[in-house]
């Protein structure tokens, strides 16, 4: 692909002015040359490997507006705070925020005052968003779908307007001058090819660039150690921890009671630590992330709330006190680790793989599996009252339950959405989506059953086959 050397040029003066960086990394230019050409892109990078500039730089030389769908209010207020400190026009839009300030964000965006507009999908969705974003005279360059994997292993059931945000695209354009473009690019450090797969299908990308790099990093020592009894597992944290006084970690857990329990459990052993989770209000969540990053907090005990956009450069451990039930969710949390280059270690623990002593690991995934299954079950009936055209609100308003529903039904081509708010049936389609998550929850077991290189079942589950071919880390468990 050719690129516009002065736009490039501009850009890379950009970069240095506002960011003080001399050059770009490698594929940065290429990236942000593909946005500035409007083209659809999907970009798959190792978490720390400088994403977010990708797309705020290319938002920041265009005139009118880039929205940046981001799945959490921490991502994205983390993201608009470091551009405010530069005083770059960059807002963001969220249930949490307080009225008088969600009502001057939606005046600057009527007034075009901005480049940069961070917001959940369910924001964009919304009324008031949406009215103002489909005003002939609002020009928007750019989707951006950060974190993009999040519609992988979000969409169906857990936050199920991602699987409406294709049609966006199309229904903003009816909209706008004729001639109007607006370019997608989906952002994340985990998709194997699969997602990627659903990730093009699901945004309608037409044509995408693609820049996938390895997730392969030479610091990252991962191990697996098996615990017999939940007193050994504790015991092993415990002794882990005590090794590494001094230095910054993560402990991670799958729900909020386990990480309210296990804080508990080490602060009465002298540590100092809190449990982040979802359920935490936004200024206890910024209370938290600040005492780890200014090193108040060595560790904090978190789900899989915690460290999206984060960046501490020197993590040097993290431990999956459970096992994360995905492996681009593992990918994701051991990414938080050696972001500085220098060495960091990713233990998890698992409990013993009979299941007979130690049940715990094998419940959760159980748990796991049979609520997925109701939920298909439950789509499944659903489907036979819905009406074969609706509007996803009033379907909303008659069925509480509809809206997982509705995207469990989109992601086994049962329905198909015509703009983003109204679907059509597709009576012939024959349900077979139930498949994909189950295959992903067994690739993680396998993973922690692995006997040989650990980064070569990760480089080969994540589509760099060749890579893996001849792959021998040295440095997991199982090659040392």
């Amino acid at each position: 692909m050719k690129y516009e050397p002065t736009l490039l040029n501009q850009a890379r003066a950009a970069f240095k002015q506002i960011w003080g960086y001399d050059d770009f990394r490698p594929p940065q230019a290429e990236i942000v040359s593909s946005l500035l050409a409007g083209k659809d892109t999907i970009i798959i990078m190792p978490t720390g490997g400088g994403k977010s500039i990708c797309f705020q730089l290319p938002a920041l030389l265009q005139t009118g507006l880039t929205l940046v769908v981001s799945p959490l209010v921490a991502l994205m207020e983390n993201q608009v705070q470091e551009l405010r400190d530069r005083n770059l026009p960059a807002a963001l839009l969220h249930s949490q925020l307080p009225t008088q300030q969600r009502r001057q964000t939606l005046q600057s965006l009527q007034q075009k005052k901005l480049r940069l507009l961070y917001l959940s999908p369910e924001t964009l969705l919304s009324k008031p968003v949406w009215e103002i974003i489909s005003q002939p005279h609002i020009q928007i360059n750019g989707l951006i779908l950060d974190e993009a994997h999040c519609l992988v292993q979000w969409g169906d059931t857990f936050r199920p307007v991602y699987r409406r945000l294709g049609t966006v695209r199309s229904a903003l354009l009816k909209s706008k001058p004729e001639g109007s473009k607006i370019a997608i690019a989906a952002f994340t450090a985990t998709a194997n090819p699969e997602a990627q797969k659903t990730i093009k299908k699901v945004l309608q990308l037409h044509k995408p660039e693609a820049f996938l790099l390895s997730p392969y990093r030479s610091n990252l020592h991962l191990q697996v150690q098996t615990v017999w009894t939940p007193r050994g597992r504790r015991q092993q944290l415990l002794n882990f921890i005590k090794a590494r006084p001094k230095e910054a970690g993560l402990v991670y857990v799958r729900t909020r009671k386990d990480s309210e329990n296990l804080a508990n459990l080490l602060e009465d052993a002298g540590y100092k630590t809190a449990a982040y989770h979802a359920g935490l209000s936004s200024e206890s969540r910024r209370k938290i992330e600040t005492a780890w990053l200014n090193n108040e907090l060595k560790f904090v005990v978190c789900s899989s709330a915690f460290g999206m956009g984060i960046n501490k450069p020197d993590v040097r451990w993290v431990v999956h006190f459970q096992a994360p039930l995905l492996l681009s969710e593992y990918i994701q949390e051991i990414g938080r680790g050696g972001r500085d280059g220098k060495s960091a270690i990713a233990l998890t623990l698992i409990s013993e793989p009979t299941g007979l002593l130690y049940p715990d690991d094998k419940q959760r995934a159980q748990f796991f599996q049979d609520k997925l299954r109701s939920q298909f079950r439950e789509a499944q009936q659903l489907a036979k009252q819905l009406p074969a055209k609706g509007d996803a609100d009033a379907v909303a308003r008659e069925f509480p339950e509809s809206a997982i529903a509705l995207s469990i039904l989109h992601s086994s081509g049962q329905l198909t959405w015509l703009d983003p708010f109204n679907y059509v049936m597709n009576k012939s389609a024959q349900q077979k989506a139930e498949k994909a998550n189950f295959t992903a929850a067994e690739e993680m077991a396998k993973y922690l059953k692995h006997r040989e290189c650990r980064w070569q079942f990760l480089l080969q589950a994540f589509g760099f086959a060749n890579e893996a071919k001849s792959m021998r880390c040295g440095h997991c468990d199982n090659c040392r």
